[in-house]
Order: C-alpha cells, then structure tokens, then sequence
C-alpha cells in the first residue's frame, strides 16, 4: 500500500510526534518549548546562532496529530505516483529538496522583513512537512494535469491542474493577510516555487542554450555579410587573364 520512501517519511514523522508527545506528557512545558526551539525552524536561530539542521529537521515536527494527518494524507495521494514515477531515489531528492529550499525561503523573507531581529514572528518556530507536500502538490499538478481530484466531500472532481492552480492562489491572498493565521504561508509558497524551477530547470536551461545558439548564428551571418561586402565581385589585384577559360 505504501511506497518505501512515502512509508519512511510517515514512520519518521509519527515517530517525532510521539516524541513531541511524550515530552509534553512527562516533563514540564520548558523541555517542549526547548524542543522546538531547537528542532523548528527559528529564522533568528539560524542566522544567528548558526543551527543550520534546522532547514531539515522542522520538516519531521508537526503540532498535532491532526497537523500530521492531512500532511501524511496529502503526501500519500500525491506523492505515490510521483514516486513510482521517478523511483524512490529522485523522490527523495526532490522531497527534502523542496522541504529545505521552503524552510530556506521562510528564513530569508523574515529576516528581510525583519533584520535586527526584534519582532516575535523572526523567534517563532515553523514546524510541519508543508513546504514539501506543496512542492508534492506542484509536482501532481505538472506531471498529472489533466488527472481528476475529487473534492472531498463535495460529490464533484476537477483536473489537477486546476487544483493545484487554486491552492497555490488562495495561499497567495492568505500570505496578504496582515493579522496572520499562525500558518506558515511563506513557507507553502515557497515549497511550491522550488518545485517548480526544480521541474522546469531543463525548459530553462534549453531556452537559454537556443537563445546562445541564436545568437552566435546571428553573429556569424553578421561576419559573414560584412565580409562578402567587402569582396563582392573584384578579381584579385594579381589576377592573369592567361589562366580565364
């Protein structure tokens, strides 16, 4: 039922919520909150304290289980195909690479936002696998666009594409909102970014490559008409009628 890396990712994330778990149940509230502070993602602890597991590591923390929940059951739905699609190896890659480069993302947009570091919103932890499962979703949505998704629990279904398209656009507009929802929108959209320049490097890169090749195409017929200008049509100066037929 479970493809190796989509079961790994799961029983590594039940297992640190367990943890999290445990520590509330048998010690005081200042072991969790230290837990977090050193396991989530604090953009002030990184840029200033140097802790730089934890890009990673906030990916394994959820706040509750249902936190854990729709982010497993998203991975589950969207991230099979995927993987039976790249093999386990490239969906790795692509998993944590869209997880850190969201976390990265979150940490350089805070830090802009805020750069003597003085606000709450620079010292609060992140934590959950969201970047990743957006960079999940982007993947679904490029890779399956025409698939359908039903709507749960609204008996209707709409192509993927449209699914993802409406995701992204509605944590955009949530992102705007000044009061906040104590949901990391930033770091949604920045999974989903990464995803996407990760997926679409090749069309980037083979753009780029045609628009040299242009280019020097363009040059050397440049060279090309400058010279048979300068040649049009005069004999050489040391030329021998004897040797024209």
């Amino acid at each position: 039922m479970f493809t190796p890396a989509i079961r790994n990712i799961i029983i590594a994330c039940t297992g640190v919520l367990l943890l999290q778990s445990l520590l509330r149940l048998f010690f005081s509230d200042g072991v969790t909150i230290w837990f977090q502070n050193e396991f989530g993602l604090v953009p002030l602890a990184v840029t200033h304290l140097l802790r730089v597991w934890q890009p990673v590591t906030y990916l394994f923390l959820h706040a509750g289980i249902w936190h854990l929940v729709v982010n497993m059951l998203f991975l589950y739905f969207f991230g099979m195909d995927l993987e039976r699609t790249w093999g386990t190896h490239r969906f790795y890659v692509y998993y944590f690479l869209t997880g850190i480069g969201a976390g990265l993302i979150n940490v350089v947009v805070k830090t802009a936002l805020d750069p003597h570091g003085t606000g709450i919103m620079i010292a609060t932890p992140t934590i959950g696998a969201s970047g990743a499962i957006y960079g999940i979703l982007i993947a679904a949505g490029i890779l399956f666009p025409d698939r359908q998704v039903w709507l749960f629990p609204f008996p209707i279904s709409i192509p993927m594409k449209l699914l993802v398209a409406g995701s992204i656009i509605i944590e955009f507009f949530l992102s705007l909102e000044v009061g906040g929802d104590n949901v990391s929108h930033v770091t949604h959209l920045g999974g989903a970014l990464v995803g996407y320049l990760y997926l679409r490097r090749g069309l980037f890169m083979y753009r780029a490559r045609n628009e040299y090749l242009d280019w020097k195409r363009r040059r050397a017929k440049r060279k090309f008409e400058v010279y048979m200008r300068d040649h049009k049509n005069e004999p050489p100066s040391d030329s021998d009628d004897r040797w024209v037929n």
